[in-house]
């Protein structure tokens, strides 16, 4: 039987790997917001757990590994192609070698700190997501989707900052900026939260859809099943 996919699913889905990728690309930086030190990365990334919940929500944890994996391949190739455009040599009238690659240079510990981040982040943000789902009877979303960031927040930041800085900052700023990214990220999702409710309620009428997952197995690596 041939497995279809819905318009919505898809568009979610690009969505979630272009919001990777940008959120990936910005990282690097490093801003100031008042008081507040985190990554570019922050005006970008949390979307991808709003979508990350969205999708558990509708269609289940079982789509929503299929498109972490996809998010995390994608972002896997647009690195190496990066890498591969900064390698290739410029031609000798161009002028904007050095600005280019001071821009898309990606160390790589911050490229081995963003997956690392991402993939334990994502599925943790899922798996709680799910898991509450079915213990809460569907109800509560509101509280799902807050704790499930919450969970998948921090552990992304606790992952990346250690190993993208460690050494680079001192300990002291490093323990502000991973609280401070944590609770931003999930001060972003309370923020946009009625768009994020109104926006799972019109895909659960569009699609006839609203997953529990009592009955699968939460092991990330179990891609081919759907």
């Amino acid at each position: 039987m041939k497995k279809m996919v819905s318009v919505p699913f898809m568009l979610l889905g690009i969505l979630f790997v272009v919001c990777l990728i940008v959120s990936n690309l910005l990282e690097a930086k490093i801003i100031r917001l008042g008081p507040i030190t985190a990554t570019a990365g922050l005006l970008v990334f949390p979307i991808s757990y709003i979508i990350n919940d969205c999708i558990s929500e509708v269609w289940g944890y079982k789509k929503a590994r299929l498109v972490i994996w996809s998010g995390f391949a994608i972002n896997f190739l647009v690195v190496g192609l990066v890498q591969l455009a900064i390698w290739l040599p410029a031609a000798p009238f161009w002028e904007g070698a050095e600005s280019f690659n001071f821009v898309f240079v990606m160390a790589p510990r911050i490229v081995a700190a963003s997956f690392c981040a991402f993939l334990t982040g994502s599925f943790l943000n899922a798996y709680v997501m799910s898991r509450m789902k079915v213990l809460s009877g569907g109800r509560n979303f509101s509280l799902r989707a807050i704790v499930s960031t919450l969970a998948g927040e921090s552990a992304d930041s606790l992952i990346f900052f250690p190993i993208a800085f460690w050494g680079v900052i001192s300990g002291d700023k490093l323990l502000l900026m991973i609280g401070a990214q944590a609770v931003l990220k999930s001060v972003y999702e309370i923020v946009v939260l009625p768009v994020t409710i109104r926006a799972v309620r019109y895909v659960k009428q569009m699609e006839g859809s609203d997953a529990y997952d009592t009955d699968i197995s939460f092991n990330p690596f179990k891609v081919r099943d759907l």
